[in-house]
């Protein structure tokens, strides 16, 4: 596995997403009377190009996406494809969906892209390894609460017993920011963000994510960037 091949997944999903852009966006809901959850034929159609390039590439490999669930499912070697991750902010018109493909080996995460098309910025992990756009990123380092920078993608997303824990580490964090989706993720691998909290998130929504993050985080531990202190919250 290299990133020439990552390559390929970003531009053809790239390309059937503008596709359906131009032709215009019309959005069916999933959330079947509860939240809105929207699906748009760019969501399909991104995932219907991942999986082919990747069928016809590693057929022995399983894929789990987020339209069209599993094929293979079981096997050594499977794939996570979320192909529009954000997509309220598809629809919006807002630049922080993304395309995230994840590679795991018995269940371990080995690689991973978060692919921003509005920004024409990718971030691939192999190896161990994280870049954007060709260059080696590293986290930020910060452990220390205090001078965290922390995103959420909803202030509302919090309820019941998880409101509270998360309002209280919000009030000791130094900035928030809101409705990054997975550019939340990405800043964090480049060291712009400190700190993303989430909640019910499924495994599209992660898979892509962890590889990517853990590289960069592993480069700042090694230059010796981390700070550290008892998170008390």
């Amino acid at each position: 596995m290299d990133r020439d091949f990552f390559d390929r997944l970003r531009s053809a999903a790239r390309s059937v997403i503008a596709e359906e852009i131009a032709a215009g966006l019309g959005a069916d809901d999933k959330g079947a009377g509860s939240a809105y959850d929207p699906v748009t034929e760019a969501d399909r159609a991104a995932e219907r190009a991942l999986r082919a390039i990747i069928q016809q590439a590693y057929p022995d490999h399983a894929i789990w996406g987020e339209e069209y669930g599993w094929t293979r499912q079981g096997a050594v070697m499977e794939w996570s494809l979320d192909p529009v991750d954000g997509t309220r902010a598809l629809i919006c018109g807002l630049p922080s969906w993304a395309t995230l493909v994840g590679m795991l080996e018995d269940g371990r995460h080995v690689a991973g892209m978060i692919d921003l098309p509005q920004l024409n910025e990718t971030l691939v992990a192999v190896g161990g390894t994280t870049v954007r756009n060709g260059e080696a990123v590293r986290t930020s380092g910060c452990t220390i609460l205090g001078d965290a920078r922390l995103s959420t993608t909803d202030p509302f997303l919090f309820s019941g017993e998880e409101a509270a824990p998360f309002h209280r580490v919000r009030e000791r964090t130094r900035v928030t920011r809101y409705g990054l989706d997975a550019m939340g993720y990405a800043r964090i691998a480049t060291g712009d963000l400190d700190l993303v909290v989430e909640s019910g998130l499924k495994r599209h929504d992660y898979d892509a994510v962890v590889p990517v993050v853990r590289g960069p985080a592993a480069m700042s531990a090694i230059g010796g960037a981390a700070r550290t202190s008892p998170p008390d919250v």
